[in-house]
């Protein structure tokens, strides 16, 4: 029996570890000390484990350089001696692995981090960098709590609540090669409403009542995530729904750091000092120093910039120059953070037909625009739990939140933290509505970790829970049967096998109508999810929809075994669908010509694997 519920937040540039001892009557929730190298040969403990794996040269450090209390040899540098040594050689550097983790164009199973480093530099895969971070993780609690193995506990890992089933399956796999046996996999805005009800205890009904729209908000290091989470009232008592997620937004304190190191280029472009890439890189992580305490320390005017050099035949000497505190304010609030109207959503620029292989970060930079877009785009999303309302005048045609939670290390700065409140009580007043509330009582580096540990212990102890289930509505490709007309594919229609809501550990199905699946050769199959077509029914079947409704999910190629049957058959099968315990997402193929008591049966996973 598990005795810790563990908590992980497995962030873009940080990991958190809490744990909760289920045995315990206090119910005190405590973040772990990580030790990690931070300098060659020394060892610190701190709470936060940095996101960053470093590839070093053979000849580059000394064995015992990198010697850990529980690996005289380890394989991989990772955390803050890693991010150290990546400022000066950032070519080396493993960095956002779990961005890569959920880009659907790329193989996350490839090793090909760091990326566009050079031949000589050896690769890993963004799989295998967030093993290595989970490892790390697992052998600092095991040197801890030796008897009280990690893969023995309850852990919780966090994930954006926008990942698609297969970012979430592959999560979960890189936790399996771990070793845990008992995973949850839990989104990250939830994770933070638990950490605010933990430090609330049971105060937490006298600072939300029923109709209250409760409006997460969490900007890290790689991802901005949104989340509405609606009070409602059941059998008497206060009830949460997650009633609605964003689209996954590659957008955060990266971009903000990207965006100091170009006005530092900038700067010394003007000067007659031109920079290449690798130093580009070099100086965005000092970028993020700097950002930080200019932004979290007023008496701190200018911090000093170093910029990267192999030598001085390179460049004559070294370079330095300095980001003075104006400079920054501008550059983040307004470039980020702009006072924007509600109906002032992202715009898209003209694309260039060839790019780079990289992240598909967002194109446009204002947070405060991704936000407006989403809660227009959710407007209708709270009508299921708490009824309509048609008490919005048009021009204001947005869904209001009353309250909100601010989660994520960039709202850490005050400046940063009082635009965006202005910014959305601005769009509530216009449009007549009371200003929303700030939740507190929270930490925002730590509040995922913390709040995903006592979500293990209330989903063991039956403490509050909040409702959710998908987070979008999913759905197959069906291709019409047609005569052949030269030029034209045949139309497309699209089943939903799993509805808005759905909840883990539960099954559709299996659907009513036939289907025809082609077993014994090479077939694809084609996915979307909707995150606002909410009252679809498993079985509901589109022959149009809206463009911006269904997104489609990388395809799926696989060849189904025969089994005793002709290769090429079309076999008449019905369709149902399940989701795992961790959030992932099976449809499964019944046989309906089969004479047998058990039927044939195919499955798919919407993951990765051919």
């Amino acid at each position: 029996m598990s005795r810790y519920s563990i908590g992980i937040d497995l962030g873009t540039t940080h990991c958190v570890l809490s744990y909760m001892d289920l045995q315990s009557q206090d119910k005190n929730v405590e973040v772990l000390s990580i030790p990690q190298l931070t300098a060659p040969g020394v060892i610190e403990e701190k709470k936060q484990l940095p996101s960053f794996m470093y590839i070093a040269h053979e000849a580059e450090l000394n064995e015992s350089d990198i010697a850990l209390p529980w690996d005289a040899k380890p394989d991989s540098i990772t955390g803050t001696l890693a991010r150290n040594l990546g400022q000066k050689t950032p070519i080396r550097l493993v960095a956002s692995a779990k961005s890569w983790l959920c880009h659907s164009a790329i193989d996350r199973h490839a090793d090909f981090l760091p990326a566009g480093s050079p031949d000589e530099v050896n690769k890993v895969s963004p799989l295998e960098a967030t093993f290595e971070y989970l490892q790390h993780l697992k052998n600092a609690w095991e040197q801890q709590f030796p008897d009280a193995a990690m893969t023995e506990q309850l852990v919780t890992i966090t994930i954006p609540a926008s990942f698609d089933p297969a970012a979430r399956e592959l999560t979960a796999e890189a936790a399996n090669f771990v070793g845990f046996e008992h995973l949850t996999l839990l989104e990250e805005p939830q994770a933070a409403v638990y950490n605010w009800l933990r430090a609330c205890g049971d105060t937490w009904r006298d600072k939300v009542s029923v109709g209250d729209i409760i409006l997460v908000v969490d900007i890290g290091g790689g991802t901005t995530d949104l989340s509405l989470i609606a009070v409602s009232e059941e059998a008497g008592n206060l009830s949460l729904n997650r009633i609605a997620v964003g689209d996954h937004i590659l957008l955060g304190g990266d971009n903000m750091d990207l965006a100091l190191a170009y006005k530092v280029k900038a700067k010394l472009a003007a000067q007659g000092k031109e920079l290449q890439a690798w130093q580009i890189q070099g100086i965005t992580h000092a970028c993020r120093d700097a950002k930080e305490q200019l932004l979290l320390d007023n008496n701190i005017q200018a911090v000093p910039i170093v910029v990267p050099s192999r030598g001085s035949k390179l460049l004559g000497a070294t370079l330095s120059t300095e980001l003075p505190r104006d400079e920054v304010h501008e550059s983040l609030i307004e470039g980020f953070f702009p006072a924007v109207d509600i109906d002032d959503h992202p715009k898209a620029s003209r694309r260039s037909a060839l790019t780079q292989k990289g992240l598909p970060y967002a194109q446009d930079a204002a947070i405060t625009r991704h936000l407006a877009a989403f809660l227009s785009r959710q407007v209708d999303a709270a009508n299921d739990i708490l009824g309509s309302s048609s008490t919005a005048p048009p021009p204001s045609n947005f869904i209001k939140p009353t309250a909100i939670l601010l989660n994520g290390g960039v709202l850490k700065a005050p400046i940063l933290e009082q635009r965006l409140l202005n910014t959305i009580n601005q769009w509530l007043t216009s449009a007549g509505a009371t200003q929303a509330r700030l939740l507190t009582e929270t930490d925002l580096d730590l509040a995922v970790a913390t709040g995903a540990s006592y979500y293990g212990w209330a989903k063991q102890e039956g403490g509050m829970s909040i409702r959710g289930g998908l987070a979008s509505s999913y759905y197959v490709g069906i291709e019409s049967s047609m005569p052949a007309i030269p030029g034209m594919e045949p139309p497309l229609e699209a089943l939903c096998i799993a509805p808005f809501g759905m909840e883990e550990g539960s099954k559709t199905g299996p659907i009513n109508a036939e289907f025809g699946l082609v077993v014994g050769e090479p077939v694809h199959f084609r996915f979307f999810g909707s995150n606002t077509r909410r009252h679809d029914e498993a079985g509901a079947q589109l022959e149009h929809w809206q463009e911006d409704e269904l997104e489609e999910l990388p395809e799926i190629q696989a060849t189904l075994p025969a089994e005793g049957r002709q290769a090429g058959s079309i076999i008449p099968v019905k369709l149902s669908a399940s989701v795992t315990e961790v959030g992932t997402l099976k449809l499964e193929a019944i046989a309906c010509d089969n004479t047998e008591a058990e039927p044939q049966r195919w499955q798919i996973e919407l993951n990765v694997r051919n």
